[in-house]
């Protein structure tokens, strides 16, 4: 019993960093629905490109090239970004836009189509197998513990580093859709399309706007669980999209404060599940809050239900 606080505070600093994860993915779904009110399934086929394109750049500049750890981590953040904004930008421009006016099910349909292409394409490229990323933040917080054998507290380097920089994206995120002009064009968008057209807002700009930044966040979070979990493969996209996508229906879909606590609540759950019923329960129980959340409140945690304009 003396170790069940100890444990307790270990499982949620894990659940805590894989909710940001799920966040960041997040992000991205919520975004994009709110303004088209469609789904982006091939968006987490982009956090698993974001995570390939950072160890490609680990790869070409080297662990032992000479450069500081934070620079390293720096280029390979950049170089994902730039590199999955483009495709952020393709997808939206081959697989949505032509299909903006057809019915729901057609962009649903496309999407799945362009996850599968995505997923795919980097299998061929990189191979199917399970590829290793260097520890560049190694060593890791211990509390506890001690000569009597209780609990150690382990908080790793690199899942400190993967809270701190969603925090800051968050806040960044937060300030900006609140005050730059994209970011107001983009609230306008979200409450009414066609009136935002009316009153002369780009709103195609918008959209590939939103579906860049979106794949922005998911880049950066590829790289960061790469580094923290130290493997990739190209399927990981499809699961951590699914889960984010659960995260942002169980905060609100089309709310972006939803989709930070969704991932966050959905994070903690599997991990708590994972420690104290069975690992084989996580997704389970990380689906069953879901479905009771839509049982309950069907708009979800922080959403609101849509009024009919007639």
């Amino acid at each position: 019993m003396s170790n069940f606080l100890p444990e307790l505070l270990q499982q949620l600093f894990n659940g805590l960093s894989l909710g940001a994860i799920y966040a960041l993915i997040a992000i991205g779904y919520t975004m994009v629905y709110g303004i088209i009110g469609m789904i982006n399934f091939a968006h987490g086929e982009i956090y698993m490109i974001g995570a390939y394109v950072g160890l490609v750049t680990l790869s070409a500049v080297g662990v032992q090239g000479g450069l500081p750890v934070w620079l390293v981590i720096a280029l390979m953040i950049i170089v994902a970004v730039l590199v999955t904004a483009v495709y952020g930008y393709a997808v939206e421009q081959l697989a949505y836009k032509p299909l903006r006016d057809s019915p729901r099910l057609v962009p649903l349909i496309s999407a799945i189509g362009m996850s599968i292409f995505l997923q795919n394409w980097m299998a061929l490229g990189q191979g199917a197998r399970d590829m290793a990323v260097p520890a560049l933040i190694p060593g890791a917080m211990r509390f506890g513990g001690g000569s009597d054998g209780g609990f150690e507290i382990f908080i790793p380097y690199a899942r400190v580093l993967v809270i701190a920089v969603t925090v800051v994206l968050m806040v960044l995120l937060t300030l900006y859709i609140r005050n730059s002009r994209m970011g107001r064009a983009s609230r306008a968008c979200s409450q009414d399309m066609h009136m935002a057209n009316l009153l002369g807002i780009d709103t195609n700009r918008v959209i590939s706007f939103t579906f860049v930044l979106g794949a922005v966040l998911a880049a950066v979070g590829g790289v960061l669980i790469a580094l923290a979990v130290g493997k990739l493969n190209p399927f990981i996209g499809f699961i951590a999209g699914i889960k984010a996508f659960t995260a942002a229906v169980l905060g609100g879909i089309g709310s972006i404060p939803g989709a930070m606590l969704g991932g966050v609540i959905l994070g903690i759950a599997e991990t708590l599940a994972a420690a104290y019923i069975s690992s084989e329960y996580k997704d389970i129980v990380a689906f069953l809050l879901l479905v009771l959340i839509l049982m309950f409140r069907p708009t979800g945690l922080l959403g609101k239900p849509e009024v009919e304009k007639v």
